[in-house]
């Protein structure tokens, strides 16, 4: 644990999901040096918060009612457990009763001087709609893991089995790709939540700096003590 005040909780809002979620991962305690409080949102899945043109009414009123129970629970702030969500970082913001950092996609935004690329969990479903909402540029270069891949086969249709070297491999891979096709990315940021076991290999085969949620959690709850 860090010596790191003890200023209440962080709130996790998760997706409704069974997929293994080994250390690094956003849904598991042991991710984190500070304390964290997670929440289903019963009834909203991959499927729901992974596409380009979600149920945006009925995804919003599911983190707003589960925002409200985990500030009742006594969280100080909230996370979410999946990217995606970075769709609603305003308007989640705008009805929670505690501060909100939905997507790592927010670490773009404050990157000056760099040009960051996005490995995704669907390139095709992340639209410049998810970056806009969170201040990035709607050109921020991406690629996404194959969508007949052992992470999607875990991750996207909600597998209950994780190959975790399979999955590595897969990372490293886009990883390539992506500075391949954009050799001006400096940067690399991890939209997907469950891919922050695989950033020291992909820090190792390419070299570059690597961001993810763990991140930007770890800063918004170290944030929100300095508020109090």
């Amino acid at each position: 644990m860090s010596d790191r005040p003890n200023h209440g909780p962080l709130g996790i809002l998760m997706l409704d999901t069974r997929f293994p979620r080994i250390v690094g991962d956003v849904g598991n305690a042991a991710s984190y040096d500070f304390p964290v409080i997670f929440r289903t949102m019963q009834g909203i899945g991959p499927g729901d918060a992974v596409a380009a043109h979600p149920d945006r009414p009925r995804v919003l009123a599911a983190l707003k009612a589960n925002a409200e129970a985990l500030a009742a629970e006594g969280a100080v702030g909230l996370g979410t457990s999946c990217g995606f969500l970075a769709l609603y970082q305003e308007d989640l913001a705008a009805v929670s009763p505690v501060p909100v950092a939905t997507s790592a996609l927010l670490h773009i935004r404050t990157l000056a001087g760099r040009k960051a690329g996005v490995i995704t969990a669907s390139g095709k479903n992340l639209t410049p709609a998810h970056f806009a909402a969170v201040g990035a540029p709607v050109d921020t270069p991406v690629v996404g893991l194959p969508e007949d891949s052992s992470f999607a086969g875990t991750f996207l249709r909600n597998g209950t089995t994780l190959d975790r070297e399979a999955v590595e491999r897969e990372v490293v891979a886009a990883g390539r790709d992506l500075v391949a096709r954009h050799p001006e990315v400096d940067t690399l940021v991890l939209e997907c939540t469950n891919l922050p076991p695989y950033k020291a290999a992909l820090k190792a085969a390419l070299g570059l700096p690597v961001y993810d949620v763990l991140d930007l959690l770890n800063r918004f709850h170290a944030t929100l003590g300095q508020r109090r």
